[in-house]
Protein backbone atom coordinates (compact mmCIF):
# COMPACT_ATOMS: atom_id res chain seq x y z
CA UNK A 1 0.00 0.00 0.00
CA UNK A 2 1.23 3.48 -0.85
CA UNK A 3 -0.10 6.50 1.07
CA UNK A 4 0.61 10.13 0.19
CA UNK A 5 0.49 12.40 3.23
CA UNK A 6 -0.14 16.14 3.04
CA UNK A 7 -0.77 18.65 5.84
CA UNK A 8 -1.13 22.34 6.60
CA UNK A 9 -2.06 23.57 3.13
CA UNK A 10 -3.27 26.85 4.65
CA UNK A 11 -5.06 28.16 1.59
CA UNK A 12 -1.99 28.07 -0.63
CA UNK A 13 -3.67 27.05 -3.85
CA UNK A 14 -0.48 27.24 -5.92
CA UNK A 15 1.41 24.88 -3.62
CA UNK A 16 -1.55 22.49 -3.55
CA UNK A 17 -1.72 22.41 -7.33
CA UNK A 18 2.02 21.65 -7.48
CA UNK A 19 1.59 18.72 -5.07
CA UNK A 20 -1.40 17.43 -7.02
CA UNK A 21 0.68 17.54 -10.20
CA UNK A 22 3.48 15.57 -8.56
CA UNK A 23 1.06 13.03 -7.10
CA UNK A 24 -0.13 12.18 -10.58
CA UNK A 25 3.32 10.69 -11.24
CA UNK A 26 3.29 8.54 -8.08
CA UNK A 27 -0.15 6.87 -8.17
CA UNK A 28 -0.73 6.47 -4.41
CA UNK A 29 -3.52 4.20 -3.23
CA UNK A 30 -4.67 6.88 -0.81
CA UNK A 31 -4.01 10.56 -0.12
CA UNK A 32 -4.35 11.71 3.48
CA UNK A 33 -4.76 15.39 4.34
CA UNK A 34 -3.95 16.02 8.00
CA UNK A 35 -5.82 19.31 8.27
CA UNK A 36 -5.43 23.09 8.55
CA UNK A 37 -6.49 23.24 4.94
CA UNK A 38 -7.55 26.81 4.28
CA UNK A 39 -6.77 29.42 6.95
CA UNK A 40 -4.63 32.15 5.37
CA UNK A 41 -4.77 35.53 3.61
CA UNK A 42 -4.41 33.65 0.30
CA UNK A 43 -7.05 31.53 -1.50
CA UNK A 44 -9.11 29.82 1.24
CA UNK A 45 -12.32 29.37 -0.75
CA UNK A 46 -10.59 28.27 -3.93
CA UNK A 47 -8.43 25.82 -1.99
CA UNK A 48 -11.41 24.20 -0.28
CA UNK A 49 -13.33 23.99 -3.54
CA UNK A 50 -10.42 22.15 -5.14
CA UNK A 51 -10.04 19.80 -2.17
CA UNK A 52 -13.73 18.92 -2.36
CA UNK A 53 -13.21 17.64 -5.89
CA UNK A 54 -10.14 15.53 -5.05
CA UNK A 55 -11.74 13.04 -2.70
CA UNK A 56 -8.78 12.93 -0.30
CA UNK A 57 -9.30 11.56 3.21
CA UNK A 58 -9.17 14.75 5.27
CA UNK A 59 -8.86 15.49 8.98
CA UNK A 60 -9.90 18.56 10.91
CA UNK A 61 -7.01 20.68 12.14
CA UNK A 62 -7.16 23.27 14.88
CA UNK A 63 -7.58 26.09 12.36
CA UNK A 64 -10.45 24.26 10.66
CA UNK A 65 -12.12 23.98 14.06
CA UNK A 66 -11.37 27.58 15.07
CA UNK A 67 -13.16 28.92 11.99
CA UNK A 68 -16.41 27.96 13.73
CA UNK A 69 -15.56 27.93 17.42
CA UNK A 70 -13.65 31.14 18.09
CA UNK A 71 -15.47 34.25 19.27
CA UNK A 72 -14.96 37.38 17.14
CA UNK A 73 -12.49 38.93 19.59
CA UNK A 74 -10.36 35.74 19.48
CA UNK A 75 -9.96 35.61 15.72
CA UNK A 76 -6.57 36.28 14.18
CA UNK A 77 -6.42 38.32 10.95
CA UNK A 78 -5.95 35.11 8.95
CA UNK A 79 -8.99 33.46 10.54
CA UNK A 80 -11.10 36.57 9.98
CA UNK A 81 -10.04 36.71 6.32
CA UNK A 82 -10.84 33.02 5.86
CA UNK A 83 -14.21 33.21 7.58
CA UNK A 84 -15.23 36.03 5.27
CA UNK A 85 -14.12 34.08 2.20
CA UNK A 86 -16.00 30.88 3.03
CA UNK A 87 -19.72 30.25 3.00
CA UNK A 88 -21.45 29.03 6.21
CA UNK A 89 -21.82 25.60 4.58
CA UNK A 90 -18.10 25.43 3.82
CA UNK A 91 -17.19 26.38 7.38
CA UNK A 92 -19.59 23.74 8.65
CA UNK A 93 -18.03 21.12 6.38
CA UNK A 94 -14.57 21.90 7.77
CA UNK A 95 -15.80 21.74 11.36
CA UNK A 96 -17.42 18.34 10.76
CA UNK A 97 -14.23 16.70 9.54
CA UNK A 98 -12.95 13.91 11.82
CA UNK A 99 -10.13 14.72 14.27
CA UNK A 100 -8.40 11.39 13.58
CA UNK A 101 -8.46 8.56 11.06
CA UNK A 102 -7.23 4.97 10.92
CA UNK A 103 -6.94 4.60 7.13
CA UNK A 104 -5.25 1.19 7.24
CA UNK A 105 -4.43 -1.44 9.87
CA UNK A 106 -1.66 -0.16 12.12
CA UNK A 107 -1.87 3.42 10.81
CA UNK A 108 -3.12 6.39 12.86
CA UNK A 109 -3.51 9.88 11.38
CA UNK A 110 -3.94 12.98 13.58
CA UNK A 111 -3.33 16.69 13.18
CA UNK A 112 -1.29 17.40 16.31
CA UNK A 113 -1.11 14.56 18.83
CA UNK A 114 -3.59 11.72 19.48
CA UNK A 115 -4.97 13.79 22.36
CA UNK A 116 -4.86 17.36 21.00
CA UNK A 117 -5.03 19.20 17.68
CA UNK A 118 -2.96 22.04 19.15
CA UNK A 119 -0.17 19.91 20.63
CA UNK A 120 3.13 19.17 18.94
CA UNK A 121 4.02 15.49 18.72
CA UNK A 122 7.66 15.61 17.58
CA UNK A 123 8.69 19.06 18.82
CA UNK A 124 8.93 21.23 21.93
CA UNK A 125 8.73 25.01 22.16
CA UNK A 126 12.04 26.52 23.22
CA UNK A 127 12.41 30.31 23.38
CA UNK A 128 9.58 30.72 20.90
CA UNK A 129 11.09 28.26 18.41
CA UNK A 130 10.47 24.58 17.83
CA UNK A 131 13.12 22.04 18.81
CA UNK A 132 12.94 18.28 18.37
CA UNK A 133 11.53 16.54 21.42
CA UNK A 134 13.25 13.72 23.31
CA UNK A 135 12.13 10.15 22.59
CA UNK A 136 10.56 9.69 26.02
CA UNK A 137 8.54 12.88 25.52
CA UNK A 138 7.20 11.70 22.16
CA UNK A 139 6.46 8.28 23.66
CA UNK A 140 4.30 9.90 26.32
CA UNK A 141 2.43 11.97 23.75
CA UNK A 142 1.66 8.87 21.70
CA UNK A 143 -0.53 7.79 24.60
CA UNK A 144 0.04 4.07 24.35
CA UNK A 145 -1.13 3.71 20.76
CA UNK A 146 -0.26 0.37 19.17
CA UNK A 147 -0.10 1.86 15.67
CA UNK A 148 3.07 1.07 13.77
CA UNK A 149 2.80 4.33 11.81
CA UNK A 150 1.52 7.63 13.23
CA UNK A 151 1.05 10.57 10.87
CA UNK A 152 0.93 14.10 12.28
CA UNK A 153 1.11 17.72 11.15
CA UNK A 154 0.62 21.06 12.93
CA UNK A 155 4.27 22.10 13.37
CA UNK A 156 4.88 22.54 9.61
CA UNK A 157 8.28 20.89 10.13
CA UNK A 158 9.09 17.85 7.99
CA UNK A 159 10.56 15.16 10.21
CA UNK A 160 10.28 11.49 11.12
CA UNK A 161 11.31 9.43 14.12
CA UNK A 162 11.10 5.85 15.34
CA UNK A 163 9.84 5.50 18.90
CA UNK A 164 9.91 1.90 20.02
CA UNK A 165 7.91 0.04 17.41
CA UNK A 166 6.20 3.16 16.07
CA UNK A 167 7.32 5.34 13.17
CA UNK A 168 6.10 8.94 13.55
CA UNK A 169 6.00 11.07 10.41
CA UNK A 170 5.30 14.76 9.93
CA UNK A 171 5.20 15.45 6.17
CA UNK A 172 5.77 19.18 6.63
CA UNK A 173 3.53 21.93 5.36
CA UNK A 174 2.27 22.04 1.79
CA UNK A 175 1.54 25.73 1.83
CA UNK A 176 3.00 27.64 4.75
CA UNK A 177 6.54 27.78 6.15
CA UNK A 178 6.02 28.10 9.89
CA UNK A 179 7.66 31.49 9.91
CA UNK A 180 5.22 32.83 7.29
CA UNK A 181 2.54 33.25 9.96
CA UNK A 182 4.89 34.60 12.62
CA UNK A 183 5.14 38.37 12.42
CA UNK A 184 8.19 38.45 14.69
CA UNK A 185 11.24 37.21 12.75
CA UNK A 186 13.22 37.14 15.97
CA UNK A 187 11.42 34.00 17.13
CA UNK A 188 10.99 32.26 13.79
CA UNK A 189 12.85 29.19 12.61
CA UNK A 190 14.73 29.20 9.36
CA UNK A 191 12.74 27.44 6.68
CA UNK A 192 11.89 27.25 3.01
CA UNK A 193 8.68 28.04 1.10
CA UNK A 194 8.72 24.79 -0.89
CA UNK A 195 5.60 22.59 -0.92
CA UNK A 196 6.37 19.72 1.45
CA UNK A 197 4.67 16.35 1.62
CA UNK A 198 5.56 12.66 2.01
CA UNK A 199 4.83 9.26 0.51
CA UNK A 200 4.91 6.08 2.61
CA UNK A 201 4.93 2.62 1.06
CA UNK A 202 4.38 -0.67 2.90
CA UNK A 203 7.34 -2.97 2.38
CA UNK A 204 7.36 -6.40 4.08
CA UNK A 205 5.85 -5.15 7.30
CA UNK A 206 7.81 -1.89 7.33
CA UNK A 207 7.48 1.49 5.65
CA UNK A 208 9.58 3.13 2.98
CA UNK A 209 9.28 6.91 3.43
CA UNK A 210 9.95 9.60 0.84
CA UNK A 211 10.17 13.18 2.12
CA UNK A 212 9.43 15.60 -0.71
CA UNK A 213 9.85 19.36 -1.15
CA UNK A 214 8.66 20.89 -4.42
CA UNK A 215 9.42 24.23 -6.02
CA UNK A 216 6.60 26.40 -7.37
CA UNK A 217 5.87 30.10 -7.88
CA UNK A 218 5.86 31.27 -4.27
CA UNK A 219 6.53 34.87 -5.36
CA UNK A 220 2.92 34.96 -6.54
CA UNK A 221 1.85 33.73 -3.11
CA UNK A 222 3.73 36.63 -1.55
CA UNK A 223 2.01 39.07 -3.92
CA UNK A 224 -1.38 37.63 -2.98
CA UNK A 225 -0.64 37.99 0.74
CA UNK A 226 0.49 41.59 0.23
CA UNK A 227 -2.67 42.40 -1.74
CA UNK A 228 -4.68 40.95 1.16
CA UNK A 229 -3.01 43.38 3.56
CA UNK A 230 -0.53 40.88 5.03
CA UNK A 231 3.03 41.89 4.14
CA UNK A 232 4.17 40.02 7.25
CA UNK A 233 2.88 36.76 5.73
CA UNK A 234 4.37 37.64 2.35
CA UNK A 235 7.81 38.13 3.93
CA UNK A 236 7.82 34.52 5.03
CA UNK A 237 7.92 33.41 1.40
CA UNK A 238 10.66 35.83 0.36
CA UNK A 239 13.20 36.06 3.20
Amino acid sequence: MRIAVVADIHGNLLALERVREDLATRAPDLVLNLGDSVTSPLWPRETWELLETLGWATLRGNHDRWLTELAPEQRSPSIAFTQAALSPAQREALWRLPPALTPAPGVLAVHGTPASDTGYLLEDLADGRLALARPETVRGRLGGTDAGLVLCGHSHLQHLARIGGTVVLNPGSVGCPRYADNADPGVAEAGAPLAHYAVVTARQGRWDIELLALAYGWEEVARRATASGRPDWAAGFLR
